[in-house]
């Protein structure tokens, strides 16, 4: 609520208003699609899915002492903060499926929490000894699409 702080700004919170609502759109496409992927993937992978309610709450809107535009404005960040609190933990357990590696460290980085537990960056011997043994390579034939996968 930083903007009651500073009243001789509200020209500059009215012409913000033109950017801000219109990200409504591409977060309700992104809602949609996070969906999908969550509800097919995660089951392809065994992931329990996550339960978006401990995500996304909109609930703010309901105070009474809030005026309408306030209300709006509650009800808009709830769904936008929520939905983008809940694909980090929908992308961050997807890297905890596919990844495990943690990036390189360098200044001003800051690591995920999800990737505590990862592997540190750059440790081969961590990661060729993580989980089966096992090891496959491509095997290609004369005609390129034609491709085998053997196990060395």
């Amino acid at each position: 609520m930083e903007y009651k702080r500073h009243p001789e700004n509200v020209l500059n919170d009215i012409i913000s208003v033109i950017f801000i609502y219109p990200m409504i759109v591409p977060l309700v496409v992104f809602d949609f699609f996070l969906e999908i992927y969550h509800n097919a993937c995660f089951r392809l992978y065994g992931i329990p899915l996550i339960e978006r309610s401990k995500y996304v709450r909109v609930d703010r809107h309901k105070l009474s002492y809030l005026n309408p535009l306030e209300k709006v404005n509650c009800a808009y960040c709830g769904y936008a903060n929520g939905l983008l609190n809940y694909a980090v933990k929908i992308a961050g357990e997807t890297e905890v499926y596919w990844c495990g590696i943690k990036h390189q460290a360098n200044n001003g980085f800051v690591e995920p929490a999800h990737q505590k537990n990862f592997i540190k960056y750059g440790d081969e011997v961590a990661y060729r000894n993580f989980g089966p043994r096992r090891r496959f390579r491509i095997w290609r034939g004369k005609d390129a699409k034609v491709c085998a996968i053997i196990k060395d």
